[in-house]
């Protein structure tokens, strides 16, 4: 299989963490299909993302779409074989690698051991007849340069034997790289085939389901009725405030469909191409972590973050207001603290233009001036349930998101 070196354009993935949103957010309000329909907009959506399993025929109810499955099965297991293979033939061309930094090393010596042989027979033919122990000291040392030299010559000859050993296991393992690298490539070859035929057909299958349909319904779904969070706002100026944070906590909840399509693209060009990325893991860990902070002041007017109210649960709404004001000094204190320390990150990290210590080098700057983003919404929100309490205090009578 050929490999993906894709890399996400930074540039792509910030306007993709803005203009996807919006568009979610403006799709969402537009009026639903009838339980139990099929459109082709969506039958050709499911067909882009995932057509490599035959979603899309058995979103249109055409059992063809298993047929993918054994084609994908072959995929994944010639890659894993494939992964495996390239395992063994990285560790033998590594050996032979290593062997012939060895044999140049001894070889080294080998020349070395000659250069100094030959300046001792020099030295030797030029001293005098009658000094034995010079000539003796002399000889042994030449001894001592062959025995190195003969060391040497045998680790050689030992080396290259090893070579021997390990040139077929190489082979070997190139050639069944090659053998299932290519039965992937003629299997996702299929697949695309099989993927452009229907992409033709699309509009057929659209007719044979809805005809299938009709004939025989699907099962009725038991929908659970939600309570609309746009009632928990209130009015004037901070009813403002609370449909600001309904609009933040929709917004960056959209983000998790951006998770959904970069994980799926992970799992394929890592399975299927063996080429994993490190900037998908890193981009939706920073899409999580502004998520968290943005979010703060929308799950703050749901009443969705975690605590422990064993007492406050049991007091009367005016009571939980009274808590409430109390409390908050501790609130405030958080999110001004929060709001203050994230400022100082934020212009570090636009002073110093920082960026991840990844090959990706993503900019850090945006990430930190989400921690003031969230900071800021959370005051505001916080003043917003503070204006409520006040109000419920002093007037139990009025509701509670009134507000004003």
């Amino acid at each position: 299989m050929p490999s993906v070196e894709f890399v996400l354009p930074h540039w792509l993935y910030w306007s993709g963490l803005v203009i996807f949103p919006l568009i979610a957010m403006y799709l969402s309000r537009q009026i639903q299909p009838t339980p139990g329909s099929r459109s082709i907009g969506v039958a050709y959506f499911i067909w882009l993302v995932g057509g490599l399993f035959g979603f899309h025929r058995l979103y249109l109810k055409n059992r063809w779409g298993f047929l993918y499955w054994p084609l994908f099965a072959v995929i994944l297991y010639a890659n894993g074989i494939e992964r495996e293979v390239r395992v063994v033939y990285s560790d033998a061309v590594a050996a032979v690698e290593a062997i012939d930094k060895s044999v140049e090393r001894s070889q080294a010596r080998i020349k070395k051991a000659d250069a100094i042989i030959a300046r001792t027979n020099s030295a030797i033919a030029k001293l005098p007849a009658d000094d034995e122990r010079a000539r003796a000291r002399l000889e042994r040392k030449i001894k001592k340069q062959e025995t190195r030299k003969q060391k040497a010559i045998a680790k050689i000859a030992e080396l290259k034997a090893e070579v021997q050993g390990l040139r077929p296991k190489i082979e070997e393992a190139s050639k069944l790289r090659e053998k299932w690298s290519y039965t992937a490539f003629y299997a996702f070859l299929i697949i695309l085939a099989f993927m452009a035929i229907d992409a033709i057909l699309m509009r057929r299958m659209l007719r044979q389901a809805l005809e299938k349909l009709r004939e025989h319904p699907d099962d009725p779904i038991d929908r659970e009725i939600l309570k609309d969070d746009r009632l928990l706002a209130g009015k004037g100026i901070f009813g403002a405030i609370d449909r600001l944070s309904l609009f933040t906590g929709e917004f960056v909840a959209f983000w998790s469909v951006i998770a959904v399509f970069a994980y799926y693209y992970e799992v394929i060009v890592r399975y299927v191409f063996n080429s994993p990325t490190n900037w998908v893991h890193e981009g939706m860990f920073l899409m999580f972590g502004m998520q968290y902070m943005i979010a703060g002041a929308y799950a703050m007017l749901t009443e969705s973050h975690v605590r422990v109210d064993i007492f406050y649960a049991k007091f009367s709404p005016r009571g939980k207001a009274i808590t409430d004001l109390i409390t908050s000094v501790f609130f405030f204190i958080f999110a001004g603290t929060l709001l203050w320390t994230g400022m100082i990150f934020a212009a570090d990290s636009i002073g110093q233009h920082e960026v991840s210590f990844t090959e990706w080098a993503i900019q850090y700057w945006p990430v930190k001036v989400t921690i003031v983003i969230g900071a800021a919404l959370l005051i505001l929100q916080g003043i917003s349930k503070l204006a409520k309490d006040i109000s419920l205090v002093f007037s139990p009578e009025r509701e509670l998101t009134n507000g004003s």
